[in-house]
């Protein structure tokens, strides 16, 4: 039950022919104070279709408002406030928590379509770093909310297997690179072989020419080229699969661009006959000018292709294969431009599904303010902070709970959670600076300390001989808190999946947790009176929400900490 739209529902009977349902759904808010009550409807824009003060319409809708769940409706200036019936509410929706479970909040937006999220799309033969967290966790958590929507969702791993940084590495290679160095420790080596050419090409520019010219041989088959490549690749996905593994991450699809090498002919001649090529400067490019974009590349002067190329063939093949409604990016916002440019070439290709084609862009993690960079070799490798993390998780725990079970386990889930928690709190526009301390804390908005409330509440529930099944309600201020948050849960994941923002739900459940320690804090939960079960009922809807709300951000939430 959504109270919002009972309140809306009742406010529509009054006025019938001015405003639509939905017009009215908009228009409620939350009033600022708590004693001005549950709901506000402002009266504003009734004042000239009415030809009345605002204040003598609210006045007049606020006279005939009237509902089993509604305590009391009054006028206050032009807002019609409504104060909800605490036990008919809180029964209502703490029953309904406990019927679905986890399945409570779930919505049929997607009516079973399918959405292809493309995340993750790590370069090979350069380490995973901290770099690459961002659109791992923004994207595996927007899949789970599209599920939770839904929707069918379709991982995508668009790996970065090919391109002109092969060239560069080939060429590294060739130069000072060492077989068993490579063997013994491979994605460090092709790493520092990476960063080597790049401060070499510096004070020599013939490099990147001979890079260019490695990359055109990659691309005509060169057998030299092509082992060099197949055993890059080979050494990163195993490295990338383990932390994936750390991550709890999968992928239906780890097709990368290279996997579209024998498609862009198609593409090409697709777009020449829809005569949408022309030549500029030996190469050749669509014209976007009508929407003020620069020309798009399609294939260059020495018959090379392009990123653009690879992108715009990897959305036909996606839709003829997976039939998308949605198509999501998740990929950093300096990419912008290139998705716009992606999006109208196949618009202009006549697709009509160009249109649901969305880029989700996201900012960057910083290292003492600045960016990192795979080219200087200012990174910070994911695995190490993961592992680091998991330890350090660990010694808070021997710290706080020295009896405590499963510790590796546990430790774990606290130590990839805080990680994951600290990207997606933070809404994914801004930059976020790197800092494992501040992860970790089991206080603040912190990934522990939700985790923790978790943990708390589900040792009421151990303790507690009642199951908290059933329920009639609770009508106390700490208690009528909780619940009022427990029932804003449907409306939060559909704003979240809405916005492809998961730090909608990241800052929910941080309210929730702070909202049942005050909670936890005022009222004596196990006493011994006839409203026991009825306090278990509401710590049992909180463990259940804390931990679909971690799940749908890609967090375990322990029982025990």
């Amino acid at each position: 039950m959504n109270v919002v739209q009972v309140y809306a529902e009742e406010i529509s009977t009054q006025l019938q022919h001015v405003l639509t349902y939905d017009e009215i759904v908009k228009l409620i808010e939350k009033p600022k104070y708590q004693e001005q009550g549950d709901l506000a409807f402002p009266c504003f824009t009734l004042a000239k279709k009415y030809r009345k003060a605002p204040v003598v319409i609210a006045q007049e809708i606020a006279a005939s408002l009237r509902n089993p769940l509604f305590e009391k409706v009054v006028p206050e200036g032009p807002y019609v406030n409504c104060f909800l019936n605490k036990q008919e509410v809180s029964k209502h929706i703490l029953q309904t928590i406990l019927t679905k479970g986890e399945k409570y909040g779930s919505h049929r937006i997607g009516k079973g379509e399918i959405i292809t999220i493309d995340f993750s799309s790590p370069n090979i033969a350069k380490p995973f770093s901290m770099g690459h967290l961002r659109s791992t966790v923004i994207g595996n958590a927007l899949a789970k909310i599209a599920e939770k929507c839904g929707y069918q969702p379709i991982r995508i791993n668009h790996l970065g297997d090919w391109g002109t940084q092969f060239g560069k590495l080939i060429v590294a290679y060739k130069l000072w690179g060492n077989k068993e160095a490579v063997k013994a420790n491979p994605i460090s080596e092709l790493l520092r072989l990476y960063v080597h050419f790049h401060s070499e090409a510096e004070f020599n520019p013939d490099l990147e020419n001979e890079a260019r010219k490695w990359f055109k041989q990659l691309e005509e088959g060169n057998e030299d080229a092509l082992n060099l490549w197949r055993w890059f690749r080979d050494e990163s996905l195993k490295e990338f699969s383990r932390i994936y593994s750390l991550l709890d991450v999968e992928f239906d699809s780890y097709n990368g661009e290279a996997f579209y090498n024998d498609k862009m002919e198609m593409t090409v001649e697709m777009l020449h006959e829809k005569k949408l090529l022309f030549e500029s400067e030996g190469a050749e490019v669509v014209d976007l000018s009508e929407a003020n974009l620069p020309l798009c590349l399609i294939r260059k002067s020495d018959g090379a292709t392009l990123y653009a190329t690879r992108d715009v063939t990897a959305a036909i093949y996606r839709q003829d294969n997976y039939k998308f409604k949605k198509a999501v990016y998740v990929v950093g916002h300096e990419q912008s431009l290139h998705f716009k440019q992606i999006f109208l070439v196949l618009e202009k290709m006549g697709y009509e599904w160009a249109k649901d084609m969305v880029h989700v862009p996201f900012g960057f993690i910083l290292k003492e303010g600045k960016k990192m960079s795979t080219r200087k070799g200012k990174i910070v490798l994911l695995e190490e902070v993961i592992r680091e993390a998991i330890e350090l998780a660990k010694h808070n725990i021997e710290v706080k709970n020295p009896r405590l079970e499963h510790k590796e386990e546990i430790a774990k889930m606290v130590g990839v959670g805080a990680i994951i928690f600290h990207d997606l709190k933070n809404e994914r526009l801004n930059n976020i600076e790197f800092s494992l301390e501040e992860m970790l804390k089991f206080e603040g908005t912190t990934g522990p300390y939700v985790q923790y409330t978790h943990a708390r509440a589900s040792s009421i529930l151990r303790k507690a001989e009642l199951t908290g099944d059933e329920t009639n309600g609770l009508d106390d201020a700490h208690g009528w808190a909780v619940v009022k948050l427990l029932m804003e849960f449907p409306t939060i994941i559909q704003r979240s999946m809405q916005l492809y923002e998961p730090s909608v739900i990241a800052k929910y459940i941080i309210d929730l947790a702070q909202e049942f320690n005050r909670y936890y804090s005022h009222v004596k939960v196990l006493n011994e009176d006839n409203q026991i079960n009825d306090r278990i009922a509401l710590v049992r809807s909180v463990t259940i929400v804390l931990k679909e709300g971690l799940q749908l951000l890609g967090i375990k939430a322990p029982e025990e900490m």
